[in-house]
């Protein structure tokens, strides 16, 4: 029975999978296996479908468990067993035993796919045990393409695969695998030579052993991570190298990523993470132009980028890197002097200082130990006038002042007023450079007390007998004063003068990209979030309860309204830009609201360019049924009047027809259901290819057998057939790649049938034919490159030469890893500017006084040669007429026609056949 969840409702499933790299690596006896301990525990558990294949360990491990009735259907005359979901749900076990979860059902079934229906029984609250290998998760098939040269047509979401409650992995290396096959516990004795030959190499094995682990290790990581996070362990666990990058946004920030992209690549699943600390003192220190730059390269070598805001970079880098669980940090060698890191640690420092058990290292570079960084606003010399500085100029001028006092007074008998003088503007110019006009004036007071106190007569009294003393006294203070004012104001232009320039590269930044049409709204908001260094930044569009709804976000957690705890700018009454994270002085709204208002402006046009495509598709729409209804009222019209003609004709009481003529009445109806068949046909095609619902289900095959079945309507006389029967086997749906080669050959024949370059004369013109057409049929195939276009052409030359050959030749070749189909006709031809217009839907190229078709044949054979992997093309015929070249890839990828080592039994074509 299924427990109630609290509230009285059924608790949802646990799903387990075990996960194997290929066929035959154990993964349905381990599930068996299983599914026996729980009964023995006393659980009740159920088959609800497994494939033995012929397997005798495996159907004995079946024996035992209660097995589900499997549901039979029936399609396109062929029956069919699949898992009955209803009576599963009607038994309703504890635990259900469920095979190959990447499985498509037959047509007719509940769902399209196995996981679906595992999803319901999950959601019913049975458990269930299944199995899966790597090759069927949706991320790896191009990786799987390019190791084995199988295009795989069963897959699943990683998604429902990572929602696992358990994934195990069923491991076996490549040479146990292999000698498991020899044995003949996986495939019966005749399969397994083309089995080891062709997918179960050891290479094809290894890698997708390696496949297996890497992205089982991801799943892992991930629970490990909610692992720490819920137990709140702070320390790296170094179960994966992870290499953070520190990045200032200086030259040296690409040195360090290269190296840094090395040293994680050593390491199988190694992962770059590269991090900039912005502070929180208004718009970001580093230029965003430089990050944009190396945030590119970053995600080039595989990392990923970061933007974390903290006032000590150190401390917020190594929290970061803490929080990711990485092992390593790696930084740039500081471009400070010398003298500036003997006054003031440096973050290198501070980060090995801090780091723990964290590896730190620090990467040289050619721009190390320069002079001191000017700076740019928000970097070091960007805070000219903050309050740390404000508070250094001081103790300064406080602490100087009396210092300075306490050195000169043992030689006071020795030395001028003047020579103190001197030294007390120095401090008061170096406050002032400091801190500005307020410590610089303070010191220059304090300062002249001193003077007065301890070194004009009579000393240790404000008292000056001296008015040159006086004099000198009240000089000093308004010389200080003066220079203190001047540098305060210069060094307050400074600043500003560097924040407009920081505004003004920023909005250059912005309005270039946006211009050049290189960003989204979400990559205005990335750029946004950067250069003001928050967490992150949301797009909101107001609805219509008077709530907000977020359009597009740059970071986590994104903002969910208008709250008063997150900075916002309100840029229509509509819409509005939400930043998380520090709060911002006023003066960075100004360029704040410039980019809150251009990624409204990147939002419309979105919107625009939506509305748009959406037009010129409903535009599209409109022109193919337009075209459509212009070309069936005449096409579908015509077969019909002659049917309807041939049958008034028939069943005319007061006509008597001897048999020859009711025999070509007959015929007359009999082709003109064949018209009507072949464009109804064509149109349904033309609609699944549209639509997107055609699904090619593919065995290996040889051109050979589907070949002659295409010509099959084709009256006599009229092609040669030249293919051999010992080419490469395809993968390819037999009744699609019989729909492309009829459709070809009857284009070939209705355009190139009667129509002779040259003309059939004695025999010398014919033997002079002959040879002209092969010498330019192998000098057209030469230039293409391949000895197969040679010899079709110069065949086709030939026959077309000799007079009394079929107008149209069907020929095969093959090349590495393709097989290429030729139909030649010696028709007019088509111009090169009209040859890919041809393959449109409707596109008869001003033919249509034929009544032929609609012009969909030559659209749906590309379409399906596509469908296929292959490719449909037109080139000239050596002497006249148009070559159509469909290209299919070879079985197996290695072109060896082995037979497939396939896991599922050959099942009949299903969605996309037509015929």
């Amino acid at each position: 029975m299924i427990e109630p969840a609290a509230g009285g409702e059924p608790r949802r499933g646990s799903l387990r999978v075990y996960l194997g790299a290929a066929p035959g690596v154990g993964k349905t006896f381990a599930m068996l296996g299983e599914g026996h301990r729980r009964l023995q525990r006393g659980t009740d558990v159920v088959v609800g479908f497994v494939e033995t294949y012929g397997r005798r360990h495996t159907a004995e491990l079946v024996e035992g468990l209660e097995v589900v009735p499997r549901r039979q259907l029936r399609y396109r005359g062929a029956s069919f067993e699949e898992m009955d979901v209803d009576a599963v749900l009607a038994r309703r076990p504890a635990v259900v035993l469920i095979d190959e979860l990447a499985h498509t059902n037959v047509p007719g079934s509940r769902h399209a796919k196995r996981w679906q229906d595992v999803e319901l029984l999950l959601a019913s609250g049975i458990d269930v045990i299944s199995t899966l290998n790597v090759q069927h998760l949706e991320s790896l098939t191009d990786a799987v393409r390019a190791i084995t040269g199988v295009t795989n047509r069963e897959t699943i979401p990683d998604e429902v695969v990572r929602r696992a409650d358990q994934i195990e992995l069923v491991d076996m290396t490549a040479e146990a695998l292999r000698r498991r096959l020899a044995h003949g516990n996986v495939y019966p004795p005749e399969k397994v030579d083309a089995a080891l030959s062709n997918f179960f190499r050891a290479g094809n094995l290894t890698a997708l052993r390696e496949l297996a682990l890497l992205w089982l290790a991801d799943r892992v990581d991930d629970t490990l991570e909610r692992y720490r996070s819920e137990h709140e362990v702070r320390e790296p666990w170094p179960a994966r190298e992870r290499i953070v990058v520190g990045l200032s946004g200086g030259p040296e920030g690409e040195t360090v990523i290269r190296r840094a992209a090395r040293i994680a690549g050593r390491t199988s699943g190694g992962e770059l993470l590269a991090v900039h600390v912005a502070r929180g003192e208004g718009l970001a220190g580093a230029s965003p132009q430089v990050l944009a730059r190396q945030r590119v390269l970053v995600e080039s070598l595989g990392g990923t980028f970061h933007v974390v805001v903290g006032e000590d970079i150190a401390t917020a880098l190594l929290d970061f890197a803490r929080g990711a669980n990485a092992t390593q940090v790696m930084l740039g060698v500081s471009r400070r002097s010398r003298l500036s890191t003997v006054l003031r640690e440096g973050v290198g420092d501070a980060v090995t200082r801090l780091a723990g058990a964290i590896d730190v290292h620090l990467v040289t570079h050619e721009h190390a130990g320069g002079a001191l960084r000017t700076g740019r606003l928000g970097g070091e010399g960007g805070r000219a006038l903050g309050p740390r500085r404000k508070q250094a100029a001081w103790a300064l001028g406080l602490l100087g002042s009396v210092a300075m006092t306490a050195a000169l007074l043992p030689a006071r008998a020795d030395i001028e007023l003047s020579t103190p003088l001197m030294i007390y503007i120095i401090l008061t110019v170096a406050v002032a450079l400091l801190g500005g006009l307020w410590p610089a004036i303070a010191t220059a007071v304090l300062s002249g007390l001193l003077l007065n106190w301890f070194y004009t007569p009579p000393y240790r009294t404000l008292t000056i007998e001296d008015p040159e003393n006086a004099f000198a006294l009240l000089a000093f203070v308004a010389v200080a004063a003066a220079v203190a004012s001047v540098v305060d104001r210069s060094a307050a232009r400074a600043v500003r003068a560097a924040r407009l320039g920081d505004e003004a590269e920023a909005l250059s930044l912005l309005a270039g990209s946006v211009l050049r049409g290189e960003d989204t709204v979400a990559a205005v908001l990335g750029r946004l979030r950067e250069t003001f260094g928050m967490s992150s930044v949301t797009l909101l569009e107001r609805t219509g309860d008077a709530g907000w709804r977020a359009v597009a976000t740059s970071g986590s957690p994104a903002c969910t309204g208008l709250d008063d705890g997150d900075e916002s700018i309100t840029v229509s009454p509509e819409l509005a830009v939400c930043l998380r994270g520090r709060r911002l002085p006023a003066q960075d709204r100004r360029v704040l609201e410039a980019f809150a208002a251009q990624a409204v402006v990147v939002l419309e046009r979105e919107r625009l360019r939506e509305r748009a495509q959406h037009a010129a598709d409903l535009e599209h729409t409109d022109a193919i049924r337009t075209a459509l209804l212009a070309a069936v009222s005449h096409d579908l019209r015509t077969p019909l009047a002659s049917i309807k003609a041939a049958v008034s004709s028939l069943r005319a009481p007061d006509v008597r027809f001897t048999r020859d003529d009711e025999a070509e009445l007959l015929a007359t109806i009999e082709t003109g259901a064949d018209r009507l068949e072949r464009l109804i046909d064509n149109l349904l095609d033309a609609s699944r290819l549209q639509t997107g619902v055609l699904r090619p289900q593919l065995r290996r095959i040889g051109i050979d057998e589907v070949v002659p079945r295409a010509v099959e309507g084709v009256p006599a006389g009229m092609v040669r057939l030249d293919v051999d029967d010992r080419l490469p086997l395809v993968d390819a749906d037999p009744g699609l790649l019989e729909r492309i080669v009829a459709n070809l050959v009857e284009n070939a024949v209705r355009h190139g049938a009667g129509w002779r370059p040259y003309p059939a004369g004695g025999e010398g013109e014919a033997a002079g034919g002959a040879e002209a057409g092969a010498a330019a049929g192998a000098e057209a195939g030469a230039e293409a490159g391949a000895e197969a276009g040679a010899a079709a052409g110069a065949e086709a030359g030939a026959a077309a030469g000799a007079g009394g050959e079929p107008p149209v030749l069907v020929t095969a070749s093959a090349r590495p890893g393709v097989v290429e189909l030729r139909v030649i006709d010696r028709g007019p031809g088509v111009s090169p500017a009209g040859r890919e217009r041809m393959f449109g839907a409707f596109q008869r190229l001003g033919d249509t006084s034929s009544g032929a078709g609609v012009g969909l044949g030559l659209a749906v054979a590309r379409g399906f040669a596509e469908a296929l992997g292959g490719t449909l093309e037109a080139e000239d015929t050596p002497g006249g007429g148009l070559t159509m070249v469909l290209t299919l890839p070879v079985a197996g990828g290695n072109g060896s026609g082995a037979a497939p080592a396939s896991e599922a039994p050959a099942r009949a074509t299903a969605v996309g056949e037509s015929r």
